[in-house]
C-alpha cells in the first residue's frame, strides 16, 4: 500500500511488473474522502503516448520503481479513462475496480489527481500542490481546503488565491580534497673544498761557522740515504639529516555570489458572469 509519505516517490517512477517495466507513472490520483492515493497512471504506447490506470493498493515503492501484481498486457487493457479530467467518476471507479478483480473503496466518492510539479489541475482546487515544506507529505493532503464544488454547503463564499515562493539556503557539501605527500628525490651537490699535499723541495745552504759541526759529523767520504715522507689532504663526504620547514594544509573560506533560479507557480483568479464592474478590491 503506497501512503501519503511516498506520493512524491511515486511519481516519475518506472512501473515494474511480474514480466518486466511497464513505462513511467505519470500521475497519482487520491481518494476524495480519505486524501490517501489510490490509483496511479502509467504512460504505455509508442512513445508513452496513452495512460493507463492501476490500482495502488497491492503496489509497493522503492529504488525508483513502482512494483505492480500486473502484466504489462492486463495493464494496456485496462478501460480507458480520461487522465486530463482529473477526476475519477464513480462509474470508471467501479469499472476500473472490476477489471482488475478488486472490491469496491466501500464509498461512492470520486478520487482526485495528484500531478507532477510541473503539471496543472485537472479541477480548480483540488489537484497537490507539491511537498514545499520538505516534510515528505504532499501539502494539500495534509491541509487541503474543505470542499471541491464550486458552489454547496461544504464551501464558502471565498477563494483563497496561493503562490510558491523561493527559499534559498546553503548546504554544506564535500568539493573536493587535498593532501600532503612526502617522497624523496636524489640530486647531484657539488661543492669546493681546499686540499692541501707535501711536495720535495731540495734546499742547498753553504758551509758556515754555524753549521760547520753538522758538516763534519760522520765519515768524510761514505754513501748514505735521506728519506722525507709526504703528506697529503683528501676530501672526506659525511651526509647528514637535517630538519629545513614544516609544510601543513590549512583551508580559508572564500565567499563568492552564485544566481539561484526556479520556476515558481502562482494562482490567478478571474470573474465570470454577472459582476459590478464598480465593486473595489477590499
Amino acid at each position: 500500500m503506497i501512503t501519503d509519505q511516498q506520493i512524491n516517490d511515486v511519481i516519475g517512477s518506472t512501473a515494474v511488473g511480474p514480466d518486466g517495466k511497464h513505462g513511467s507513472v505519470g500521475e497519482v490520483f487520491l481518494d476524495d474522502e480519505t486524501g490517501r492515493p489510490e490509483w496511479a497512471t502509467v504512460r504505455t504506447g509508442l512513445f508513452g503516448t496513452k495512460e493507463a490506470f492501476v490500482p495502488l493498493a497491492d503496489a509497493t515503492v522503492s529504488g525508483g520503481e513502482l512494483r505492480l501484481p500486473y502484466d504489462k498486457a492486463k495493464v494496456k487493457g485496462a478501460p480507458h479513462v480520461d487522465v486530463s479530467a482529473g477526476h475519477l467518476s464513480p462509474q470508471e471507479e467501479q469499472e476500473l475496480y472490476r477489471y482488475y478483480g478488486l472490491g469496491t473503496s466501500g464509498t461512492a466518492q470520486t478520487t482526485q489527481t495528484t500531478q507532477t510539479t510541473t503539471g496543472t489541475a485537472g479541477v480548480a482546487g483540488t489537484a497537490a500542490r507539491g511537498d514545499r515544506d520538505g516534510d515528505g507529505v504532499f501539502d494539500d493532503v495534509r491541509d487541503r481546503a474543505v470542499g471541491h464544488d464550486t458552489s454547496g454547503p461544504t464551501t464558502d463564499s471565498a477563494m483563497t488565491r496561493s503562490e510558491e515562493h523561493l527559499n534559498v539556503g546553503t548546504q554544506r557539501v564535500e568539493a573536493g580534497r587535498a593532501r600532503l605527500r612526502k617522497y624523496v628525490v636524489s640530486e647531484n651537490v657539488t661543492q669546493t673544498v681546499p686540499v692541501s699535499h707535501e711536495e720535495v723541495r731540495v734546499e742547498r745552504e753553504p758551509i758556515t761557522d754555524a753549521n760547520i759541526g753538522n758538516a763534519l759529523d760522520g765519515p768524510a767520504i761514505s754513501e748514505e740515504e735521506h728519506e722525507v715522507v709526504l703528506h697529503a689532504e683528501r676530501p672526506v663526504v659525511e651526509k647528514e639529516a637535517v630538519p629545513v620547514e614544516r609544510v601543513r594544509l590549512d583551508t580559508e573560506t572564500v565567499t563568492e555570489q552564485q544566481q539561484v533560479s526556479d520556476t515558481v507557480r502562482k494562482e490567478q483568479i478571474e470573474v465570470d458572469g454577472d459582476v459590478d464592474p464598480t465593486t473595489r478590491r477590499r
